[in-house]
């Protein structure tokens, strides 16, 4: 019978904060257990080993980052929307920099629960795409231009790769807006 208490949310939940802590080479079964309270074999009433907590943990992230668009672009439009998309996907990598790393890069397997997290993702940055009137395809290029441009900037400002004594905020703005010239360019606008 699993603790009183303890449901597979709250496992996920803990293993993400040790993500948190010491990145996704720190996660054990052994240190979640100790994080939730109970034996390590108490865990597989909640996960399917450290493969199945990875993959739930996974899910978790990529489901918080799509969260985090979704709640940047309601109410928004066109070049608007567009920056604040990227603006929170900045934020959100910044302030989840050991979290990031589940969130997938390449697409999961179809119809598994990583892929739908993932999906909402690009739904959320297609939704947005469309409303500058971009077809289909001219949508797809756009959303690869946006996360390629700002997976790559994040990825490497969390990292700690921009040297240079310039402010960061008005690279990252310059990059938003070689975006949108971008997106203005595929439209024919």
């Amino acid at each position: 019978m699993p603790r009183a208490g303890l449901t597979t949310a709250r496992v996920v939940d803990a293993a993400l904060e040790l993500v948190d802590d010491d990145g996704l080479e720190g996660l054990t079964l052994t240190r979640l257990a100790d994080a939730v309270g109970v034996k390590p074999p108490s865990l597989y009433k909640h996960v399917d080993g450290l493969a199945g907590l990875v993959e739930l943990a996974a899910v978790a992230a990529t489901d918080q980052l799509a969260d985090a668009l979704r709640d940047a672009a309601v109410g928004r439009s066109g070049d608007d929307a567009i920056a604040a998309l990227a603006q929170a996907y900045r934020g959100w990598v910044l302030a989840n920099p050991q979290r990031y790393a589940l969130v997938p890069v390449a697409p999961p397997p179809v119809g598994t629960p990583l892929a739908a997290a993932g999906e909402r993702i690009v739904a959320v940055v297609v939704a947005v795409l469309r409303s500058q009137d971009l077809d289909d395809d001219a949508a797809i290029h756009a959303t690869r231009c946006l996360r390629a441009a700002v997976h790559g900037f994040t990825s490497l400002e969390a990292a700690g790769g921009f040297g240079l004594p310039v402010d960061l905020d008005q690279t990252f703005d310059a990059l938003v807006a070689m975006v949108l010239a971008g997106v203005h360019d595929l439209a024919g606008t």
